[in-house]
């Protein structure tokens, strides 16, 4: 090549193959290389088993190939065999290699002939062979074998695209001579992949087997099915000498012989053979190197400046170290404070966009889903007059009262307060939930370490669990104090001259709030049938009177507006086959909600996002269905009572002074509960973290087990050390390479509409001018024959047969299947007179 740093490039990609293969994905480069695709049976093992010199590929029926086997080839004094699975073993004799392949290949495929993957990588040294990598895959085949999946072919379709797809893979179509080039499957991929034909190189196998009198000389001189980089053709041992275990070097000398003695092919006999497309070969993806030399030189750089930051912490890394391990844990704890701090007040980095946590989810907690809990918990208009009535009818005791008790307010306001318990104690689990998955969240940096991660979520957790009981404690605390004494006297309480103009007032204030908006969004209506098209999506609006929804969020194109009179609320419960959350709206005089339907279902996305609704709804005055249990259900059906003007007027005004104050003790316990909350738990919890982590987790045991680093964190130091080293090692020889190396130019695009367009694959079209199969007994036409009129046809989308130096003047015909009879000879082909 005349450049020795381009001569190293090939040993260079091999060992960056070796190292990216054994650290998996952490460095993300597509290494140029060479895919053998064929079908089974094209010779695609013997082709490479002619390169190395010997018998190292397993052999048999059905796929012998099970996973890709990535093969480098190295030029050295003397030979031997590695596997980078078997590092620092050497293999001297090759029948060994074979048996290693197919037990390393069984040992991830299993027995049954099924298909993997993951490469096995082999590095052959010899020298014998040019420095060349290739990719030997799995030959593509139609018919499932034994208790192969009956997918057998796809998945082979699918492997053999994951590799042929990257643009750094030169793309070795292997083709048998005896069968019909234009159907071949391994140039029907390279089509589809490769529709420029820049990456693809034609070898024809088998040319020794084709019927007697025909010839593929045309098709090796790219002016019969051409290709733009051209066919090589090769003559591989037959069957019979493979069992017969024929020398590879008689078997290489054989086909030199059939070459320069064959009429067809002696011409360029220099051209073919498994020496020459070993050289071309090797040429190609060297040039094939140079060609993206800037872009692999580009990937290893910014892969390089990713590493340097944690390269640079591991170096010099002693894990044993006391100093380094006291540190260690000093910047771990205040990382997690920082992390903690940052997830409960809010930050700008690192912010979720998928759902809402920490702080922002307790902050939904205290002012949405507690009110909603405040309301859902309260009680029928019904049982609530029942239950003042039987009150006012027990102070009077046996006689006749004149006047309303207070004593009976007080009972009922006291039960009504008791009921608050329940959603102040439900909130603060909300809360002390959310706080643990918080300490989680923020102990995930901590993997590397797993002893202090479980130690600090240990110690964390056990935190807020004791915080959550003083918490509960000071919260029915505040219940218990508002039992304590009823406050009449406060300044926004109605009093017993002002009771009976609050359903006035009430009314009044309603209707001023008639035009508010309490809340947009989109929501999917569930039950509409399949005849109306199913479930839709739709713009909700919910004002304080209606709820409407539209086409979309320009409000333009109103669907329907359904007054919020007599509505309620209740859960419907998620089906299996939907992955959303419903919830229905339904009238409570069983009328129809939305044109034919009872109820109206409506669909979210997650739970929060239906408790939101509901919790605007509340705002609104849609309520939620109330859950009677049986004693109740009974009591109601069996009490059909009646009151007189006088205790119906005591039980009106009662019932207004109880809204009136449980108002008051609702105000108070939605603004005090948060407060406590804060103080009593997330301030307190923050505050523990800040002081006394650091000292419970020195007290908790010995410091170096503590940071005993994980086995993953350890993988992977070596795993960037050694990958950094390579990407240096392989910048340090790429900045010694000239970019000026003289190659041979890319040949220029020819015609293969015959491969058919759009990357579908089509037989050739009969035609009276193609030539046929010939039987052994014929004879080939005289060469002076004069050739058939030219066939118009479509360039396919890389073709210019009219530029290419490679295809003379000479008709375009329908291509034959191989075996054929040689065509006539073009006009520039005649014999002189």
């Amino acid at each position: 090549m005349g450049n020795r740093g381009m001569e190293d490039l090939i040993p260079l990609v091999n060992k960056l193959q070796d190292a990216f293969s054994s650290i998996g994905q952490a460095c993300n480069l597509d290494l140029p290389q060479i895919a053998v695709v064929g079908g089974q049976s094209a010779g695609k093992s013997s082709v490479l088993e002619n390169f190395v010199g010997r018998d190292f590929l397993p052999r048999g029926s059905g796929i012998v190939t099970r996973r890709p086997l990535v093969l480098q080839l190295i030029s050295a004094t003397a030979e031997w065999a590695e596997f980078l699975h078997c590092k620092g073993k050497k293999f001297t004799e090759f029948d060994e290699v074979r048996q290693e392949i197919e037990a390393e290949t069984d040992r991830v495929t299993g027995a049954n002939k099924g298909i993997s993957p993951v490469p096995i990588n082999l590095r052959v040294y010899s020298p014998h062979v040019l420095n060349l990598t290739l990719i030997d895959l799995p030959g593509i085949t139609k018919v499932p074998v034994g208790d192969q999946p009956v997918d057998i072919e796809q998945q082979i379709r699918e492997m053999i695209m994951q590799f042929i797809t990257r643009e750094s893979c030169l793309i070795l179509a292997v083709t048998p001579a005896n069968t019909d080039l234009a159907n071949s499957d391994a140039l029907k991929l390279a089509k589809d992949v490769d529709p420029q034909g820049l990456r693809t190189i034609g070898v024809i196998t088998k040319l020794d087997l084709m019927d007697e009198g025909t010839d593929a000389r045309d098709v090796l001189e790219n002016k019969l099915l051409p290709l733009r980089r051209g066919y090589i053709g090769v003559v591989n041992r037959s069957q019979k000498d493979i069992d017969g275990k024929k020398d590879i070097k008689a078997a290489l000398e054989a086909e030199r012989k059939f070459f320069f003695s064959h009429p067809a092919y002696r011409h360029m006999a220099d051209k073919m053979g498994t020496p020459r497309l070993q050289k071309v070969l090797n040429e190609q993806l060297t040039n094939h190197i140079r060609d993206t030399l800037p872009a692999f030189r580009s990937k290893l750089q910014s892969q390089l400046l990713a590493l340097d930051k944690e390269a640079e912490e591991y170096r010099g890394y002693r894990p044993d170290d006391p100093s380094r391990k006291t540190k260690q844990l000093l910047q771990m704890v205040q990382q997690f404070s920082v992390d903690f701090e940052k997830r409960i007040e809010g930050s700008g980095d690192q912010v979720d966009t998928v759902e809402l946590s920490g702080g922002a989810k307790i902050n939904r907690i205290f002012h949405e889903r507690f009110p909603f809990e405040l309301v859902k918990m309260e009680c029928d208009e019904k049982e609530m007059r029942r239950e003042i009535s039987y009150a006012i009818k027990n102070i009077h005791g046996i006689r006749t009262g004149l006047f309303t008790p207070d004593m009976a307010f007080e009972a009922i306001v006291k039960k009504q307060i008791i009921k608050l318990k329940g959603p102040c104690v439900k909130c603060v689990d909300m809360v002390i939930q959310e706080l643990i998955n918080v300490v989680r969240q923020c102990s995930e940096k901590l993997d590397c370490y797993p002893m202090l991660r479980e130690e600090t979520e240990r110690i964390v957790t056990s935190h807020i669990r004791d915080r959550e009981s003083r918490a509960k404690d000071q919260v029915l605390l505040l219940i218990d104090i508002q039992l304590s004494y009823i406050n009449t006297n406060h300044e926004d309480f109605i009093g017993f001259a002002n009771a009976q103009q609050r359903s006035s007032q009430t009314n009044k204030s309603q209707s001023s709030a008639t035009n508010q908006v309490i809340r947009k969004g989109w929501l999917t209506i569930n039950n509409i049938s399949i005849m109306k098209g199913g479930a839709k999506e739709y713009w909700f609006v919910l004002t304080a009177e209606s709820l409407s929804w539209f086409k979309d969020d320009e409000e333009k194109e109103k669907k329907y507006m359904l007054p919020l009179d007599n509505l309620k609320v209740r859960d419907v419960e998620k089906s299996f086959m939907s992955s959303k959350h419903i919830f229905c709206i339904f009238n409570t005089e069983s009328r129809n909600v939305y044109k034919d339907n009872r109820t109206l279902e409506l669909a979210c996305d997650s739970q929060d996002d239906v408790d939101s609704w509901k919790s605007s709804l509340l705002r609104a005055g849609v309520y939620p269905e109330k859950t009677m249990t049986v004693e109740s259900e009974t009591t109601t059906t069996s009490d059909n009572f009646s009151m007189d003007p006088q205790l119906e007027r005591k039980v009106e005004t009662i019932r207004n002074l109880v809204d009136s104050y449980m108002a008051i003790v609702n105000k108070c316990i939605r603004d005090l509960m948060p407060k406590t909350i804060m103080h009593l738990m997330i301030i307190n919890v923050k505050d523990f973290i800040n002081a006394e982590l650091l000292a419970q987790l020195y007290s908790s045991g010995d410091q170096n087990t503590l940071m005993d680093e994980s086995q993953e964190q350890a993988q992977r130091r070596d795993e960037v050390l050694r990958t950094h080293q390579a990407l240096k090692e392989a910048l340090s020889i790429i900045g010694d390479i000239s970019t000026s190396t003289y190659t041979t130019p890319m040949p220029p695009p020819v015609d293969t509409s015959w491969m058919g367009a759009g990357g579908g694959r089509r037989s050739p079209p009969p035609s009276p001018t193609a030539p046929r199969r010939m039987s052994s007994g014929q004879r080939p036409a005289p060469r002076g024959a004069p050739p058939p009129p030219n066939r118009p046809g479509p360039l396919g989308p890389f073709n210019n047969s009219a530029d290419s130096p490679q295809a003379p003047s000479r008709p375009n015909r329908a291509p034959p299947s191989i075996p054929s009879r040689r065509p006539p000879p073009s006009p520039t082909r005649q014999a002189p007179p």
